[in-house]
């Protein structure tokens, strides 16, 4: 496969933004649908002579193209830059759609049903993949598989071969404005002196409720962005916070999967979210009206001390006009819950991110499709734009030291997975649907509105996954 594209595409497709993430930090920006149709019905570039095909082995002779359904509303701008550039240097056509926040499973249901179904699409883990098992190609034989380092990372099926690959490695955790933590430390009667005193709940706990209480000698509304509950954009808490007491109990269990969730962490959720939502820049009521990108805004504008997200938020944090955050004091901290032990913990590291190449698709769509993606980590232009455009922490073996992502919290994700802390696993991959996240987060407002106990609470968390666990076995 060539390995020189034009200039131009580095040029043009450096858009610094990122996530996830479940998944990841999700705007509402998505392809509009008249650019969809338009794409559908738009005729591919004409067949290259035998001479040029073999000179240029990117382009498919067979006059392959890609369709990538993309997961991730944030990089949307991203990848419709990077498509055209592609295309416009091999003559391979890449379209790119993007569904909106908590919209993929849907879209992706109705799209791959189409005459005009993808050749590369995300599943989320084993749970996706048994969902999508049908379009899921083999990839044992793909550079995506081949170059991956840790061949453990892959989503395997029943017969112990490969159908999903990761693409990115991340971390989330409590981002912190360390010039706002540096201030507060310095005031008198502060409950601590520095930022490793901030090992457990207990302290952050005392931390954060005397910074409430001095928010406006610290020049702040409140010690934690606004916890977005507007359904759609509670991902931050019915996935990836939830996520720790899962951890914990499955690890107390010594199983990686349980049919009958007893919410066994549930006071330890109830910790932090509490904590969160009483310590924050607006009051729990107003919750069910913010979004993802209203709480990035608050941290960026240095309205709040620190945030719930993933590595990805950079992207959004420096993008927000009027950022006054500068990038050396942008950090990442554990989420504590009150765990025994977790002055050991690390911030909560993995993927939910695997490409998967349709298993239904034209051979020469097939072709094109792992010839686009093998550029992506193998060629120096695909790989530049892998860690600075789209600043994925890429799991192959193709990239060096020198190409890590160089962000800030990139740079935090991997002093954290050096300095010796354990890292949370990422278990909401086994999350019996989006329905019960849905329902979880639904929960989550009503006990912010004050129309449901945390008891109720625990009780749908219980109740909703044994429920999705039997419909999914079925």
């Amino acid at each position: 496969m060539k390995k020189k594209i034009v200039s131009a595409l580095l040029c043009t497709a450096m858009i610094s933004s990122m996530l996830v993430g479940c998944g990841s930090s999700e705007t509402a920006a998505t392809t509009e649908e008249t650019a969809t149709e338009e794409a559908a019905t738009e005729e591919t570039t004409e067949e290259a002579p035998a001479e040029e095909a073999a000179a240029d082995d990117t382009a498919s002779a067979e006059g392959g193209s890609v369709y990538y359904l993309n997961f991730k509303p944030e990089v949307d701008e991203a990848w419709q830059q990077i498509a055209a550039d592609y295309t416009a240097a091999t003559g391979v056509e890449v379209k790119v759609v993007t569904a909106a926040s908590g919209t993929y499973e849907e879209v992706l249901k109705s799209e791959i049903a189409g005459s005009d179904a993808p050749t590369l699409f995300q599943i989320n883990g084993p749970v996706g993949y048994n969902s999508w098992k049908d379009y899921c190609m083999d990839l044992s034989e793909t550079e995506l598989y081949k170059n991956l380092s840790d061949q453990s990372l892959a989503v395997y099926g029943d017969d112990g071969k490969p159908y999903g690959i990761p693409y990115t490695v991340e971390s989330y955790g409590i981002i912190y404005n360390d010039a706002i933590m540096q201030k507060y430390f310095a005031m008198d009667g502060a409950v601590a002196t520095s930022m490793d005193d901030i090992n457990n709940f207990d302290t952050l706990k005392a931390v954060v409720e005397d910074m409430q209480a001095k928010k406006d000698d610290l020049g702040i509304t409140g010690v934690f962005a606004s916890t977005s509950l507007l359904p759609g954009e509670d991902w931050r808490w019915q996935t990836h916070l939830a996520n720790l007491p899962v951890y914990y109990e499955l690890k107390d269990k010594g199983v990686t999967d349980t049919d009958a969730l007893e919410f066994t962490y549930s006071d330890n959720y109830k910790n932090i979210f509490d904590l969160y939502i009483n310590n924050s820049t607006c009051a729990p009521t107003l919750l069910g009206s913010k979004a993802v990108t209203d709480s990035m805004a608050e941290f960026a504008l240095g309205e709040c001390a620190m945030v719930q997200n993933g590595n990805w938020a950079w992207g959004q944090i420096s993008t927000v006009e009027g950022n006054t955050v500068a990038e050396e004091d942008v950090k990442f901290m554990p989420i504590y819950t009150g765990v025994e032990g977790e002055e050991n913990q690390g911030l909560c590291t993995g993927t939910e991110n695997f490409w998967c190449i349709n298993s239904q698709a034209d051979a020469a769509d097939i072709k094109a499709t792992e010839d686009f993606v093998a550029w992506l980590i193998t060629s120096d232009e695909g790989k530049d734009i892998m860690v600075n455009t789209l600043g994925n922490a890429a799991p192959f073996s193709t990239f060096g030291d020198d190409e890590k992502p160089s962000d800030p919290l990139a740079k935090e994700m991997f002093r954290y997975m050096e300095n010796g802390k354990t890292s949370v696993s990422w278990n909401f991959t086994i999350f019996p649907s989006q329905a019960f996240k849905d329902d979880f987060g639904a929960a989550l407002l009503e006990y912010c509105n004050g129309n449901m106990t945390w008891d109720d609470v625990k009780n749908t968390v219980v109740t909703r996954w044994a429920e999705e666990k039997a419909a999914t076995a079925q």
